[in-house]
């Protein structure tokens, strides 16, 4: 007799509409200012990796009929977006628009594209996300309006994203040692995946080229892998990391539980499963929903366990109906948090390590 709930036996039915993902990859996330990415440009990371997913469609690129880019930090996004799609072979009929929510921005690439399909205004489209932390670092927002400057919660949307870690820590009493328990087995994770190939998969290999600070030297490289995983990690290595953040809070972020800054991309194709079928391509999920929240820019890192549980309401499900979840691990204390909070089965969540 099946266990499953009413709801997940809905979620699980295939209708002509469905909004459904045929092709799901992306680049190797390399470390930034030390990793393989660290000489290619924001335009020239697109470029690649937009040139790379043309080459796996599977079908005739004109089939396109939206290309949505999620991106943080780039100076002239859509610029930059336009131009990369066109040098790597998209039809200038196809259009492009960049979106900005932050950390989330290529997950609202993928929301965007996923509402036109779903509203029929295009039949297919994709979505990207990208960033190079090491061309473009996290720029230092300033605010001229004296209001928000003295506004108690606006003014924190300026503070690092480290601050609102400790604060966050310090707020919920998140300790050192339950941080660093939780980065080991993110590490671990991380580790083992690679080690066993089960990323190779979803990676495409970039050719790029590396300069040697010493000499100015470039050499030609291809990233093909996570470059910042750190393998053999122990808690007792972990434990003897300095604070990355000492004059904040009680200053238990360090390098060892909280996430690198990173340089890479990732690609969907999303259409409709009728157009899918159609094309002939095989279907690797469906989008149901996406939903957003907003919290205190203090302890941003708490944004999870609102929307987790407003997303599993609107669609119906119950927390033990769902088999995987992956959760933002930007830093050690938001992932303790969210697992707590959420009374998450750890063996279910972000099973091949995460961002720590």
């Amino acid at each position: 007799m099946s266990t499953r709930s009413a709801a997940v036996t809905k979620l699980l039915e295939k209708t002509p509409d469905d909004v459904v993902l045929t092709l799901a990859m992306r680049t190797p996330m390399c470390k930034a200012k030390k990793g393989a990415l660290k000489d290619t440009t924001s335009d020239a990371l697109l470029y690649k990796t937009l040139d790379a997913v043309r080459g796996r469609l599977g079908f005739d690129v004109k089939e396109i009929q939206d290309i949505v880019v999620g991106t943080c930090h780039p100076p002239s996004p859509v610029y930059e977006a336009r131009a990369a799609a066109l040098t790597a072979g998209y039809p200038q009929e196809i259009p492009v628009q960049a979106i900005n929510r932050l950390c989330s921005s290529g997950l609202m690439a993928i929301r965007s594209v996923s509402d036109s399909v779903a509203r029929g205004d295009i039949d297919v489209g994709l979505a990207i996300g990208y960033e190079s932390m090491s061309k473009n670092p996290r720029p230092t927002p300033t605010f001229g309006s004296e209001d928000i400057r003295s506004h108690k919660v606006a003014k924190d949307c300026a503070e690092p994203m480290g601050w609102t870690s400790e604060m966050l820590a310090q707020e919920y009493g998140i300790t050192r040692q339950q941080m660093d328990e939780v980065a080991l087995v993110s590490h671990t994770r991380a580790s083992e995946a690679q080690k066993s190939g089960r990323f190779q998969s979803e990676i495409m290999p970039i050719e790029t080229s590396v300069v040697d600070e010493a000499t100015g030297a470039s050499t030609s490289v291809t990233a093909d892998h996570d470059d910042g995983l750190r393998h053999g990690t122990t808690v007792e290595a972990l434990a003897k990391a300095r604070p990355a953040f000492p004059d904040w809070g009680n200053a238990v972020s360090t390098g060892g539980n909280s996430s690198q800054l990173t340089d890479g991309a990732a690609a969907v194709v999303l259409m409709r499963r009728s157009k899918a079928e159609q094309l002939g391509l095989s279907i690797l999920g469906k989008h149901v929903a996406t939903t957003v929240v907003g919290v205190s820019p203090r302890v941003m890192g708490v944004g999870p366990v609102p929307a987790i549980r407003k997303l599993l309401r609107q669609v119906g499900l119950a927390k033990e109906d769902v088999d995987l979840y992956e959760i933002n691990e930007a830093f050690a204390s938001m992932y303790v948090y969210c697992l707590k909070e959420l009374k998450l089965d750890i063996t279910k969540v972000n099973v091949n390590g995460g961002a720590m």
